[in-house]
């Protein structure tokens, strides 16, 4: 992705509904974010139908976006693996009701949230290596690939009992760690 400041500048622009400037926005972001969606939904027609969704939400929300919170390439990269997720829930109806699922959370920004969307990745980092390597591995799988519970099953080869259980304390320990 292009440098912070240029990203900053497109992103204010396209705030005020400069064209040329989103034009170039996604010019510059969306092969990285395309790469995100690949990964996450394993389907060309799929995260190009994700990524399109995200741009119009970018368009219509840039004015939202606070550099206190973290920088453009992460808030817009947020955006996309939200869609994504969205997407994956729409298409695995039975994983919607499990409480672990970032949008079904508090919409109030969590620790985590907001470790992932600011400059404190690091301190995510760090919070991370204090897991078990189960609850990492299954974090990881689960909230960056974009995995759902029945890949998860299938590629730890462990019940789904235990799988949710080791993401949902692995979850709290984030917490803990990450809390002010």
């Amino acid at each position: 992705m292009a440098d912070q400041a240029e990203l900053m500048r497109l992103l204010q622009a396209t705030a005020c509904g400069d064209q040329i400037a989103f034009r170039q926005l996604y010019e510059k972001t969306s092969p990285a974010l395309m790469g995100l969606c690949m990964r996450m939904l394993k389907d060309r027609a799929s995260a190009e139908e994700v990524l399109q969704e995200a741009f119009v939400k970018i368009w219509y929300h840039a004015s939202e976006y606070h550099e206190e919170r973290g920088k453009v390439s992460t808030w817009l990269t947020s955006i996309v693996r939200y869609r994504a997720l969205d997407f994956l829930r729409a298409r695995h109806p039975q994983d919607t009701s499990d409480e672990l699922l970032p949008e079904n959370a508090s919409e109030e920004p969590g620790p985590l949230r907001w470790a992932v969307a600011g400059d404190e990745m690091n301190a995510l980092q760090l919070c991370l290596e204090q897991l078990s390597g189960e609850q990492k591995q299954l974090i990881v799988l689960s909230f960056i690939e974009g995995l759902t519970h029945q890949e998860l099953m299938q590629r730890v080869e462990s019940p789904l009992g235990t799988i949710k259980s080791w993401i949902r304390r692995g979850l709290q320990s984030l917490r803990r760690c990450l809390e002010p």
